[in-house]
C-alpha cells in the first residue's frame, strides 16, 4: 500500500512513463560490516518506491525515489547544512532522514538489495519533494553523497514537475489509479495549471 500522497504521484509518474514499480523497499547495512552497531543497524530502513524501466540502460534503468513530503519544502542546502552539523531535528540526528546518502553502510545495503531486485548495481537515486527552495546542485553533486552510491546519479523530483508531466499525459481513458482519476477529473473542468 502507498502510504502517502507525494508516493502515489511518484507511482503514477513511474509508470507513465514505463517504469514498473514496487514499494517499501526494505535494505540495512550486512551485520558483517565492520562498521556494524547492532543497536543501531538492526532496524532496516525502506526507499519508498523503486522503478525499473526495462527498455533503458545504465542508471536511468533503476529510479530509487526516496519521499520527502514536507509541508514545508525541500532545502538543499540547509539540509546538507543540518547533516554536517550533526543537527537534531524531530528529536533524531538530520542524517537519519538521509542514511542511505550519509553512511557508507547503509549505502552498501541499499545497492545490495537493489542489486538484488534489479540484478543491477547502477541506478538514479531521487529525492521526490513536494517543493523545492534553493539550488538542488547542492544535493545532485554533494561529493560524499556520489560517493556512499558509488557514483550513482542523484536528482531531485519536485512535486510541480510530476504533476506537469503527469497532466500533459491525462487523457479521457479512465485512469488506473485515483491521482490519476483526479487529475482527469481537474482536466476536465477546465482547470490549467
Amino acid at each position: 500500500m502507498k502510504e502517502d500522497i507525494l508516493e502515489q504521484l511518484v507511482d503514477d509518474y513511474l509508470k507513465s512513463n514505463g517504469f514498473f514499480t514496487i514499494h517499501n523497499v526494505k535494505f540495512q547495512p550486512a551485520n558483517t560490516h565492520p562498521e556494524y552497531v547492532k543497536r543501531d543497524d538492526c532496524v532496516a530502513s525502506d526507499m519508498d518506491v523503486v522503478g525499473f524501466h526495462p527498455m533503458r540502460r545504465g542508471a536511468d534503468r533503476v529510479w530509487v525515489v526516496s519521499c520527502k513530503s514536507w509541508q514545508t519544502g525541500f532545502d538543499p542546502g540547509a539540509k546538507i547544512a543540518s547533516i554536517g552539523g550533526n543537527k537534531i531535528i524531530s528529536g533524531k540526528h538530520a542524517w537519519r532522514a538521509f542514511r542511505e546518502l550519509v553512511k557508507k553502510k547503509w549505502a552498501d545495503g541499499l545497492i545490495t538489495e537493489i542489486k538484488r531486485l534489479t540484478g543491477s548495481t547502477k541506478f538514479t537515486y531521487v529525492t521526490a519533494v513536494t517543493r523545492l527552495k534553493g539550488d538542488p546542485t547542492f544535493w545532485h553533486k554533494y561529493p560524499s553523497f556520489r560517493t556512499n552510491l558509488r557514483g550513482n546519479p542523484i536528482k531531485i523530483l519536485t512535486l510541480q514537475d510530476m504533476l506537469n508531466d503527469l497532466y500533459k499525459k491525462t487523457n479521457t481513458t479512465v485512469a488506473s489509479s485515483e491521482v490519476g482519476r483526479l487529475l482527469q477529473v481537474m482536466k476536465a473542468s477546465g482547470w490549467n495549471p
